[in-house]
């Protein structure tokens, strides 16, 4: 008789569909093992496109197309007309590393036994880069919670040792992104950005949440244009209240400013107890 192994230990059954309870559970409990053992008590998420490249990496790319296009390609003619759109939008990459580097400053000169207001993001190119590269470059601990896709490029290198994390699924991802974060800055982005905007939106509209989380838009000339909420409000589909639950920023500094008051307020000096009552690592439903 041919020895079977243990069932923890057997990967055609830890595959199966039948196992995906117990895979599912594992993109919790393994995350939260490893943020107890990182002394991580809460987050400030950075949503943006993949996209969106360093200045450096968007006027070199442009330097090369401009050479090439000198033979009247029209093809090439395209994608110069990219690359310079490419190096505007380049200026969103560098306000989010300005901007996390500037987070990460200040959280990391607060007496805490724990880490406060790390700078997470989904781990990939673009703002995610951006924003890990900020708080690497002021020294802090910076997050980054990846997706396994077959076509998504792998985890940027500014994410800190033992805080890198790879989910299967979406939802779990989403979860972590959630959980432990007090403050989200939006920059400029996709159906990704959106979808992970309107899915904490949600939470915070249906009191899911009861803690104090700020939404931060960046980037005024791009949200003005992508996102009208007065026709949902002309039309009933939310109240005037929701639209309070997104703030504007357009600078770093004003964003940071904007960070700071909301982190000290809610969440260094609260007034009220339910961030005190939650899980060690994490200030979530008052209990």
């Amino acid at each position: 008789m041919k020895p079977q192994p243990l069932a923890y230990l057997d990967r055609h059954f830890l595959e199966s569909a039948e196992a995906r309870p117990m895979r599912i559970l594992s993109e919790y409990l393994e995350p939260l093992k490893r943020f107890k053992e990182q002394q991580i008590r809460d987050t400030v998420v950075f949503f943006g496109s993949a996209r969106i490249h360093s200045r450096e990496e968007a006027e070199r790319t442009l330097t090369r197309l401009t050479k090439k296009a000198s033979n009247g390609d029209q093809q090439i003619e395209a994608k110069v007309r990219r690359g310079q759109r490419d190096v505007e939008w380049s200026r969103y990459y560098e306000d989010a590393r300005q901007l996390a580097r500037l987070l990460t400053e200040w959280s990391t000169s607060l007496e805490s036994e724990h880490h406060r207001f790390v700078v997470t993001s989904g781990g990939g190119p673009g703002i995610m880069e951006a924003a890990n590269r900020g708080a690497y470059e002021a020294g802090g601990k910076t997050i980054g919670l990846n997706i396994s896709l077959p076509f998504e490029q792998g985890p940027n290198p500014y994410i800190t040792d033992g805080l890198h994390f790879e989910f299967h699924y979406f939802f779990m991802r989403k979860f972590w992104f959630a959980y432990l974060a007090k403050a989200l800055v939006i920059f400029p982005g996709g159906f990704g950005t959106l979808d992970e905007m309107f899915e904490i939106l949600t939470l915070m509209q249906t009191s899911k949440l009861e803690r104090q989380i700020q939404i931060i838009l960046y980037g005024k000339e791009y949200w003005d244009q992508i996102l009208a909420l007065e026709p949902l409000v002309e039309w009933g589909a939310i109240g005037e209240e929701d639209v309070s639950l997104l703030t504007r920023a357009d600078a770093p500094d004003q964003a940071f400013d904007l960070l700071r008051d909301h982190l000290t307020t809610h969440h260094l000096n609260p007034t009220e107890p339910q961030d005190f009552k939650a899980p060690g690592i994490a200030r979530t439903r008052s209990s």
